[in-house]
């Protein structure tokens, strides 16, 4: 006998929620940088250094994962940001996550690369 808590049927809108979320969150940290939404200590980055490029990023590729539209390469690519932002901002500081605070970039780093490989689900701009 098979036990299924969640039907198969619902992989495909789970994915797009998955997909959804992320982007949420991961643009929440843009609006942070340059908007102060959700309020921050300190005013926004200058444009051209790392954090105000990481701002940048954050908001455009996160609208584009937002919507399912270019879904698989900006994923791709913020997956490739997110493992940079982990070893170079990160895991200098020590060689444990839960010490470095680099958990949410190992997890938005491997969320992305799932979403770059599975798609963005049926509720997308791309669809499939």
């Amino acid at each position: 006998m098979k036990w299924k808590i969640i039907p198969e049927s619902w992989s495909g809108p789970l994915l797009s929620l998955l997909r959804i979320v992320t982007a949420l969150l991961f643009i929440a940290h843009g609006t942070n940088k340059y908007f102060g939404i959700p309020p921050n200590e300190g005013g926004p980055p200058a444009i051209l250094s790392m954090p105000g490029i990481a701002g940048i990023f954050e908001l455009v590729f996160g609208t584009l994962i937002l919507i399912g539209l270019f879904t698989r390469v900006s994923a791709f690519l913020m997956s490739g940001m997110m493992a940079v932002a982990y070893w170079l901002v990160h895991a200098p500081n020590s060689f444990y996550p839960s010490v470095n605070h680099g958990e949410p970039a190992i997890l938005f780093c491997f969320i992305f690369l799932y979403i770059a490989s599975a798609g963005p689900g049926p509720w997308s701009v791309d669809k499939g």
